[in-house]
């Protein structure tokens, strides 16, 4: 077993992980070194850092548990304060916060009464040096060693669109990082008239639900390829008719995208809704993405990947209403388009958009970028993803997934994994695709954690 572990990250992932780790009773005391980053609250990352009640879960309170072995873990958190809740309710994401917080405090108390030593250190790591025996990590002048280090980095930090020019940058008016802002809207005097987004996935829901009552007065336009919002859940919970047992071993006999799209049809055609047909494959899409090769990865990417996130990656019902309301009282407008560049000109910002082989353009008070996620470590600033990839300590997923790893997250280098060395969330999209929702790091967390403490 590794004795003395570092947890790289403060987020939601980091503290599944140290939580997995304290509740164990292994032979011997561990030594966890726990580096937060220094920003915000531990444990609460930048998912479940939103004071907003209009920022909801996006997965039913039943379903999110930080624990694999306690299904029930957040719900029976919730209604120890509401009985009322029921497990189909989609809550706000502050309350899931306040859940990791109180886990984590659990955890350590329950750690120190194990003899465990547990470090917090509310700083980011600069430099990391794995070796065959070991990690050694460092962070100012100082350096610390560990039997084996975890990257739960999450999302890499947001980067402008490539056509964004440097004039737009400067003026502030173009948001790379939209929860920059919504911390800070209530404060923008005047607010802006006219408001584009880019990007129309989750991200943009929230921005859109937040900006609309923080700034009553403006309009906005949100633009994507295809002009499409995510799809909505239904307000009822609705179970798979079976397992899919039959749809996945078609998919496992032809691991190709436009094969699976096709048996993917038939299956919701002979369902009353898509809904649970999608759901249904959510344990077996790691092994799934695994089967196809790297050219039908990127088929996929390129062709379906916008369709699967709108249908897998769905919004509660009372956002699809809210925004739908927006809609219809003219206050957002939805167009396809892909953006080309943005500009400053004169005191404005000018988009020039290109759609069915025309090329427009279009004019902003302020522009914010909501493309979702960044996973590219090749076109990250992150110090220490930058400083671990310069010094090929670790290998790029070739579509901008995360890094190479292996399915147990050990991370690869020069074709080897590295013994000390491991991953965990969102980082690892290359190699298991589904690794950013709670219902699937909480697994990766449980498993990690028997492959640390383990003889």
């Amino acid at each position: 077993m590794f004795r003395r572990v570092a947890i790289i990250g403060g987020g939601a992932a980091a503290a599944t992980l140290l939580g997995e780790l304290l509740e164990r009773q292994p032979p011997q005391p561990l030594h966890l070194d726990w580096y937060t980053g220094g920003t915000g609250t531990p444990a609460r990352g930048v998912a479940y850092g939103t004071t907003s009640d209009r920022h909801l879960l996006n997965v039913r309170a039943a379903s999110m548990s930080m624990f694999a072995g306690k299904p029930r873990g957040f719900l029976d958190f919730v209604q120890h304060d509401d009985p009322a809740i029921a497990g189909t309710d989609f809550l706000p994401r502050r309350r899931y916060g306040d859940y990791l917080e109180a886990e984590v405090a659990r955890a350590l108390q329950q750690g120190n009464a194990h003899g465990h030593d547990v470090n917090i250190i509310p700083f980011t790591v600069d430099a990391l040096v794995p070796e065959r025996d070991g990690v050694t990590l460092i962070h100012g002048e100082e350096s610390h060693r560990a039997d084996a280090a975890v990257l739960a980095l999450g999302a890499l930090p947001p980067r402008p669109l490539s056509g964004v020019g440097p004039a737009a940058l400067a003026s502030g008016r173009y948001v790379v990082d939209p929860w920059q802002l919504l911390a800070g809207a209530a404060s923008i005097k005047p607010p802006p008239r006219k408001v584009v987004l880019i990007g129309l996935g989750l991200t943009a829901v929230d921005v859109l639900l937040e900006l609309a009552v923080q700034w009553p007065q403006t309009e906005f336009i949100a633009v994507s390829r295809h002009g499409l919002l995510p799809e909505a859940h239904l307000h009822k919970a609705a179970a798979p008719t079976d397992d899919s047992a039959e749809l996945i071993a078609s998919m496992q006999d032809a691991p190709e995208i436009h094969r699976w799209l096709h048996l993917l049809r038939e299956a919701c055609a002979q369902e009353t809704d898509w809904r649970p047909v999608i759901d249904s494959l959510r344990p077996h899409t790691s092994s799934l993405w695994r089967e196809l090769p790297l050219e039908q990865r990127a088929r996929f990417l390129r062709h379906a990947r916008w369709a699967w996130e709108r249908a897998r990656h769905r919004m509660p019902p009372q956002a699809s209403e809210s925004i739908a309301a927006l809609e219809q009282s003219g206050r957002l407008q939805r167009q396809c388009g892909r953006v080309q560049s943005v500009e400053l000109v004169d005191d404005a910002l000018q988009l020039s958009l290109t759609h069915a082989g025309e090329t427009r353009a279009l004019h902003a008070d302020m522009v914010i970028q909501t493309v979702g996620l960044n996973t590219d470590v090749r076109r990250t600033h992150h110090l220490l993803v930058q400083q671990l990839l310069t010094n090929a300590h670790i290998t790029a997923d070739p579509l901008g997934l995360g890094v190479q790893a292996d399915t147990t997250g050990r991370l690869r280098h020069d074709g080897a994994s590295w013994p000390h060395l491991f991953a965990i969330g969102t980082l690892l999209r290359g190699t298991l695709w589904e690794s950013t929702a709670m219902p699937e790091i909480r697994q990766q967390a449980r498993n990690l954690a028997d492959q640390l403490l383990s003889d």
